[in-house]
């Protein structure tokens, strides 16, 4: 879709955010009912559909390095920001590696109760 050049940034700011709201938007209605209907099989089939959304996964990235309150805290790559065109290259890499992605079990962190 978009070649990166030293006018990454207006690229960026150029591209149909709107447009991907309204993609990924109507991707995850089509979930929620799928769910309510108790459909698990079109369900998880609409989740890999959102994985692949080239809409998901630049709002993703916007979110992340754009509109998040944390997004002048360093990652674990010790990066504490991203230009445009390493969104870019970061959107080329998710679109890549989507289906290997798998995600990491939660931890259960005990928190002691204070009676007094």
């Amino acid at each position: 879709m978009i070649r990166h050049s030293h006018k990454a940034s207006e690229s960026w700011k150029s591209l149909p955010w709107k447009k991907f709201r309204r993609e990924l938007f109507r991707l995850q209605v089509r979930l929620f009912k799928a769910v309510k209907a108790g459909d698990l099989r079109k369900a998880r089939s609409i989740q890999k559909l959102i994985l692949k959304s080239q809409a998901a996964r630049f709002l993703a990235i916007r979110q992340v390095t754009q509109l998040n309150a944390g997004k002048k805290t360093a990652g674990i790559d010790g990066k504490k920001s991203l230009s445009c065109e390493e969104r870019f290259q970061l959107e080329e890499t998710l679109k890549k590696n989507y289906r290997n992605w798998n995600h990491s079990g939660l931890r259960e962190i005990p928190i002691p109760s204070v009676r007094g």
